[in-house]
């Protein structure tokens, strides 16, 4: 018999109030983020130029660079990371995040790549977060509103998967059961 997950009800920028839910990023949590905000930016530089070192040299991924305005990237994903720090966990943000997901699945870039960055960004996070007067609590909110982020801007390539596969057999729940190997 085949079982209908109330997960996949959830979609768009409720995804985000459900993984803050999930994840229970507390308001102080997002608070001390906030206070970070300042250092972040002066952070965000180096994050920059580790991110681009990396990508750069890497001939798979240096590929998707080749016709791109640089100075916009670099603004780009600096204010990205400042953002990390906002303190502000809602629809609105959501929304830029996923436009985020959804600009890598536009462009073709395979999902592993952002993931394989992942490590650039959360030292750099976690640099920001050694800064707090607490710095054990802000390392482990940096890492919970990484970690959201990460979640809510794959989601667009699920929802891409999702939305290709249901145009083929006729409805999302089918999609989603053949995803999941259902029959």
């Amino acid at each position: 018999m085949a079982v209908e997950r109330s997960s996949w009800k959830i979609k768009h920028e409720a995804t985000l109030s459900e993984l803050v839910q999930l994840m229970g990023l507390s308001a102080d949590e997002a608070a001390m983020l906030k206070a970070l905000q300042s250092e972040a930016q002066r952070q965000a530089p180096a994050m920059r130029e580790d991110f681009y070192r990396r990508l750069l040299a890497h001939p798979q991924t240096a590929e998707y660079f080749s016709d791109v305005n640089m100075n916009h990237m670099h603004e780009m994903l600096q204010n990205w990371f400042v953002e990390l720090f906002c303190g502000v966990y809602d629809e609105a943000y959501a929304r830029r995040r996923m436009k985020i997901g959804d600009t890598h699945v536009r462009i073709g870039l395979p999902v592993r790549y952002p993931l394989a960055m992942l490590d650039v960004a959360m030292a750099h996070a976690e640099a920001v977060a050694r800064t707090h007067a607490q710095p054990d609590a802000a390392t482990t909110a940096v890492r919970k509103v990484l970690a959201l982020d990460v979640a809510v801007f794959n989601q667009a390539y699920e929802d891409r998967q999702i939305q290709a596969l249901a145009e083929m057999v006729g409805n999302e729940r089918l999609a989603r059961r053949l995803l999941s190997g259902e029959s």
